[in-house]
């Protein structure tokens, strides 16, 4: 049982929009009083920030150290889809989840994977069926349906489906969205399929459509996709229909900040405080049913505390009443976790990655870009060497190849623009969604070397350049790692910088990376099966006419 104590400061009410000097009394976990008196502390006091939809596993951190590193920004809680170990391990890698988070105060929400597979045009290591939906909505973690990715699914009201969707309804349960792209009248099919929620908006207008169909917005901001200068002005119109989120967050950057940073950049646009914290902090604990307190009598005793109103620091966070961070470090103790995985592909070869040129005049390229997870087809000349189409570096056209790491099978090669590499490889077994290895490179040597590194490891990132090589091994399901999350963070902090020093100009090569096997993402995109047209959802060859 814990001792009563009380915080003074000058607390946010956001729900009545007022500041106010008092005092915050905790008894057992819970505010038991709020009392409005004069302090001398200059201190604010508010509720703790929700990140609205993130995938902890690309954190590459367990749930346990992805709370470690979250706690000290004021974050408090998540809501989280684990549809990326669902890929790969099922039920069973999201039952994962949910015991590994249960190590901290940290209050993880998580929802049942609603696409596992996410398309039948990729290979993943497990099915996640409506059946095991509807045994996943009984337990109280599971408070959503995870992002609804078959978005021409859902347009078509196809039957699977819809089933998923029904369940969720049956078991009230609030419907993720990812519709990328959709607006108009599409837009409005797919929001009333019960749809609730986008995260995938690049643009003020598709954004507006949306929301004009009901459907509530979350403003993202993670290490690939960055979208919070062309959603932010929406915030004054429509701040009780927005959130925050990160997506994807490396574990880099999850030491550098979380959803703090959004609120600080909100602010310093000059938008009102009780709209920006509204969307931090209120909107998701209201649509997502979480038992998170929101700073009133009789809450959970879930509360930061920050410097000021202008640089937003936080000072201390609480969760059910325990201080799991102070002055920036966090309380929260590491713990060992257990590690499970599906990884079961041999060593590739040299051979095994090239390309006949035959009588190749044009190929079709993926564009990447920085920042998104869309990309755009482009058609080139191919540059051949001894009869193979290889990587042309002085134009920036490199192979890139997804290898399946459930099984032995060929792989998938094509070609890839904006990566920057002047030399070497890069490789990783993160790749969205079903995780197979995804590598891109120089020359077919130094990707094998890289993609070979990640076989040994049984999942990891790697990097090689000439005699240098960096691995950072990630052995729970092949995308996280069980280590201290500080150390991890630095780990990876060294392998990105060696990725840049290798020509790579993105802000987050390995992220960018790990996007171009999303086939849900127009336009160009490549699974271990081949080259495949987001748009049209087919297959396309690498040669173009």
């Amino acid at each position: 049982m814990q001792a009563a104590y009380s915080v003074s400061g000058r607390i946010i009410d956001i729900h009545n929009k007022e500041i106010f000097e008092g005092t915050v009394q905790v008894e057992n976990g819970r505010i038991s009083k709020i009392v409005r008196e004069a302090t001398n502390a200059t201190n604010y006091i508010l509720p703790g920030f929700i990140d609205a939809h993130v995938h902890v596993e690309s954190s590459m951190l367990v749930p346990s150290e992805f709370a470690r590193l979250a706690v000290p920004h004021g974050t408090i809680a998540t809501i989280s889809d684990p549809h990326e170990i669902g890929n790969v391990l099922g039920v069973k890698g999201v039952e994962y989840m949910i015991e590994n988070g249960k190590k901290t105060p940290f209050k993880f929400y998580f929802g049942a994977p609603s696409c596992v597979p996410a398309t039948p045009f990729e290979t993943a290591g497990a099915e996640i069926t409506a059946a095991d939906i509807e045994e996943l909505f009984k337990r109280d973690e599971i408070v959503y349906l995870a992002e609804m990715m078959n978005w021409p699914g859902v347009l078509h009201r196809d039957p699977v489906v819809m089933e998923k969707i029904e369940l969720a309804k049956k078991y009230g349960k609030a419907v993720d969205g990812h519709a990328p792209g959709l607006m108009g009248e599409q837009a409005k099919l797919y929001a009333s399929a019960g749809i609730t929620t986008d995260h995938e908006c690049f643009t003020a207008e598709e954004a507006l459509d949306k929301l004009a169909v009901g459907m509530k917005i979350l403003i993202r901001e993670g290490s690939a996709a960055k979208n919070f200068e062309a959603l932010i002005p929406l915030l004054p119109e429509h701040y009780s229909n927005i959130m925050f989120c990160s997506d994807d967050k490396h574990p880099d950057n999850l030491v550098e900040g979380h959803i703090n940073l959004l609120v600080k950049r909100a602010l310093a646009k000059g938008n009102d405080l009780f709209h920006v914290l509204q969307a931090a902090c209120i909107n998701p604990v209201v649509h997502y049913k979480m038992k998170v307190g929101l700073l009133r009598e009789n809450d959970p005793a879930d509360f930061i505390v920050v410097d000021n109103l202008d640089n937003f620091n936080v000072l201390a966070t609480y969760i059910n009443g325990e201080k799991v961070a102070e002055n920036g470090k966090s309380n929260i103790a590491f713990t060992p976790s257990e590690t499970i995985n599906n990884f079961n592909t041999s060593p590739k070869t040299i051979a095994q990655f090239r390309i006949p040129a035959a009588d190749a005049h044009k190929i079709r390229v993926i564009e990447a870009f920085d920042g998104q997870l869309i990309t755009k087809e482009g058609i080139v000349a191919p540059k051949v060497e001894n009869g193979f189409i290889v990587s042309d570096v002085a134009n920036d056209v490199l192979k890139i190849t997804v290898v399946n790491r459930y099984e032995d099978a060929e792989p998938a090669v094509a070609f890839i623009k904006n990566i920057g590499l002047k030399s070497g490889a890069i490789a990783s077994s993160v790749g969205h969604d079903s995780h197979n290895i995804i590598a891109v490179g120089v020359d077919d040597e130094s990707i094998v070397r890289a993609v070979n590194l990640i076989i040994g490891a049984k999942g990891g990132v790697s990097a090689v350049d000439g005699k240098k090589e960096q691995l950072l091994p990630l052995p729970v399901a092949g995308i996280m790692s069980a280590e201290d999350g500080y150390k991890v963070a630095q780990a990876y902090s060294s392998i990105d910088k060696m990725s840049k020093e290798m020509g790579s100009n993105l802000a987050s090569p390995f992220m960018t990376l790990s996007f171009m096997a999303l086939l849900v993402i127009p336009s160009l995109k490549l699974s271990d099966k081949g080259l495949f047209n987001g748009d049209t959802f087919s297959f396309v060859p690498v040669t173009a006419p």
